[in-house]
């Protein structure tokens, strides 16, 4: 018997996240210049200029180690976001918060409540314990809370809830939220993930934060990587009660997070300008979008996010000829077959994505 033999089967389960190609590789392999990257999520807009200037600033100690507490990030966070900075735990992107949330209280054969048509990360991590999954059906493309509060048994463990839900975009309000929370036990670990929290604008939408209670388990993830424009450093934070942030901090990797990203993200956290326009040119690329769509009869789906959820046919025909002519979008999986998800750009990839589109739709996907 070799190595590869004792693998155990929910390893071998695992379908690995497949990332989408690189704008160079798109281009050199269909011989056109200029895409228009609308795959990933990324802010239109750049990084965060302070962020920039301060990475500028300090390459000369790219030799030293980083900061293995993130110190300086820590502070300027938990100033910003009212919080002790204990409550604190940081991660290589908010991905690796949800590794570290299922290695600390998790074991092989626990069971973990998601909702179908969600973060792919999130089956990722869990698979790779051997946690058992339960879903929850998606309900008019967002979460429905109250099926989800019905389905929780008494070995559930922990449960997934991304707040807006990617990749639908939708969210779901205080009222459903309160009566969720209302009906968890503090046995369970409530992963709340905001990673585009900034772009909601609903009057309801729900800041966990705010529902963060010494007899209950809740962990706030959220990122760097959207609306300051820092994906390619990779920095997620969770807030959470101190004692469950420690035992996170008991299996987190040390130096997880690079000095680089460091230095950036403090900066980044003192931007509000740059979060300001990042959020204005999102809500003005969303009614754009939308009007567009409507005009063309797609249907789409009403997002809180920065990205929108379109339903444009067979997706496997539409997105070869999108590619041809160097429009990047993201088929979003099994549950969606018909849909792309297509990231806010800037005005003119927003009016490239619509041209491009309404040209395939009216000859077809291989016009």
């Amino acid at each position: 018997m070799s190595i590869l033999d004792q693998v155990p089967e929910y390893i071998r389960r695992i379908v690995p996240y497949v990332p989408g190609k690189p704008i160079d590789e798109v281009e050199r392999e269909y011989g056109i210049e200029g895409s228009a990257k609308l795959a990933s999520n990324e802010n239109p807009l750049g990084p965060s200029p302070k962020a920039v200037a301060a990475l500028r600033e300090r390459l000369e100690e790219l030799h030293l180690y980083p900061d293995g507490g993130c110190f300086h990030l820590r502070q300027a966070l938990a100033a910003k976001l009212r919080v002790a900075p204990e409550r604190l735990v940081f991660g290589n992107g908010s991905n690796e918060l949800i590794e570290l949330a299922v290695r600390t209280f998790l074991r092989p054969g626990d069971e973990a409540l998601l909702s179908e048509g969600t973060f792919v990360a999130y089956p990722l991590s869990l698979n790779a314990m051997g946690a058992v999954m339960r879903t929850v059906p998606l309900k008019d493309y967002g979460y429905d809370l109250a099926a989800m509060a019905g389905a929780l048994t008494a070995k559930t463990r922990c449960v997934f809830l991304a707040n807006p839900n990617n990749p639908t975009g939708t969210i779901y309000r205080r009222p459903e939220w309160e009566a969720f929370l209302e009906r968890v036990g503090p046995d369970v670990l409530v992963v709340a993930d905001e990673a585009y929290f900034e772009y909601a604008t609903d009057p309801d939408y729900p800041d966990s934060l705010d529902d963060q209670r010494d007899d209950r388990a809740v962990l706030t993830l959220r990122t760097f990587s959207k609306v300051y424009g820092l994906a390619g450093l990779r920095v997620g934070y969770g807030i959470a009660h101190p004692d469950i942030v420690a035992m996170m901090n008991q299996v987190r990797e040390p130096f997880n997070v690079n000095a680089a990203a460091q230095w950036a993200a403090t900066a980044a956290v003192h931007d509000t300008e740059h979060l300001r326009r990042s959020v204005e040119v999102n809500n003005q690329g969303l009614a754009f979008l939308g009007e567009r769509l409507t005009a063309l009869g797609v249907q789409w789906v009403p997002s809180q996010a920065n990205f929108i959820l379109v339903r444009v046919g067979p997706v496997a025909g539409v997105f070869e000829a999108m590619l041809r002519r160097g429009v990047i979008v993201r088929p979003v999986g099994p549950e969606f077959p018909e849909h792309v998800r297509v990231t806010v750009g800037t005005p003119d990839e927003n009016r490239r994505f619509l041209d491009c589109l309404e040209r395939i739709l009216e000859g077809g996907a291989a016009g």
